[in-house]
């Protein structure tokens, strides 16, 4: 544990005294018949269900599933707007722009950087390692008093790899800064998450998101467990109603389909695993690096013509053969079996009329 950690000495000054707004609905507790304090329309809406009322601010039956789903305690949880909206917080709660700084890891996921830049918060850039580990030497040598977080991706985007546990560990004890491990893919890696330990590490804050394994992309809801003293840093600074109804009921309903959900997951990493294991077979395939995530990143001959070449035939992947440290990459999301099938038979198709 991390026992130099203060919250408190971290937090900017104008967090500290923010007066967060106090909406209508946390003003009383309980339930009421007649609601006449938030200036909606009594009369319903233009809609088959009712959309009328504002939703529960701090989305709590949502967070109350979650917890039963995933063993955090309901205090624990913040809900936004994707994991892009806890990112953000994260800066606007912990940086003080034009002063403070973060670490980040690349190659790894764009939005830190984007959401450094768009808070005014300068970023220090330490490689990974060329098996795409941390190399925690240079971290600890870019560490300054102004360095406020470290982001760390695991399982990492775009390389696809999990983060070794022990060194994630190693930062979090000797960090007094926010840790922030950035979960997204955990649902396919073989790594357990974090979230069990987060009253071990009061400094740790993990990301996790619907949009992956559970299929729920299109609603943009992300996921931040922390300590309940970051949690609440995290309800002051965010807009009231950051979670609209509609997106609350569709999850409640979506929730109870985790059967599903780990059926599915079953087998993206069994088309994962053969994906992978068909690309070692051709020779314009360099490498294939082994994945805990829901795709492949492979390094493979003339990347972009070979990319150009799917998108001809519509096929979408993701080009990353110009990102420092995957030079020469794709990165393969893994689909359905016909999917990928489909995939592997225009890229045999592309080397089979280059040679």
């Amino acid at each position: 544990m991390n026992t130099s950690f203060s919250l408190n000495l971290l937090l900017r000054d104008n967090i500290k005294k923010l007066i967060p707004y106090s909406s209508a609905r946390d003003e009383f507790k309980g339930e009421a018949s007649v609601l006449l304090d938030a200036n909606e329309n009594a009369f319903g809406s233009p809609y088959a269900k009712n959309y009328n009322r504002y939703p529960d601010p701090l989305q709590y039956r949502v967070k109350e599933k979650l917890h039963r789903i995933k063993g955090v305690p309901v205090d624990n949880i913040f809900l936004g707007n994707g994991s892009d909206e806890a990112i953000d917080i994260l800066f606007r709660a912990f940086c003080e722009p034009g002063r403070d700084n973060v670490i980040l890891v690349p190659p790894t996921y764009g939005m830190y950087e984007v959401s450094a830049n768009i808070n005014n918060v300068a970023y220090k850039k330490v490689n990974l390692t060329t098996d795409y580990q941390l190399d925690l030497d240079r971290i600890a040598e870019a560490i300054d008093p102004f360095t406020k977080m470290i982001f760390i991706c695991s399982p990492n985007n775009p390389t696809g790899n999990s983060i070794h546990r022990q060194d994630i560990e190693t930062i979090l004890v000797n960090f007094n800064g926010i840790v922030v491990v950035d979960e997204a893919y955990i649902n396919f890696s073989r790594q357990p998450s974090f979230t069990q330990d987060l009253a071990e590490f009061p400094n740790l804050v993990i990301l996790q998101t619907l949009s992956k394994a559970w299929g729920l992309a299109a609603l943009r809801l992300g996921m931040a467990f922390a300590s309940s003293e970051i949690i609440q840093v995290f309800n002051k600074i965010k807009p009231p109603y950051n979670i609209n109804q509609a997106t609350q009921d569709i999850v409640l309903e979506a929730l109870e389909g985790v059967e599903i959900v780990n059926e599915w997951i079953k087998e993206v990493v069994e088309e994962r695993e053969k994906l992978s294991v068909a690309l070692q077979t051709l020779p314009q395939i360099a490498h294939v690096t082994p994945s805990d995530a829901n795709f492949i990143l492979v390094k493979l001959e003339e990347p972009r013509a070979l990319y150009n070449f799917l998108v001809g035939n519509g096929i979408i992947v993701r080009d990353r053969s110009k990102v420092e440290l995957c030079e020469g990459c794709l990165r393969l999301t893994i689909g359905t079996p016909t999917e990928n099938i489909t995939l592997l038979e225009n890229i045999r198709k592309f080397y089979d009329q280059s040679v």
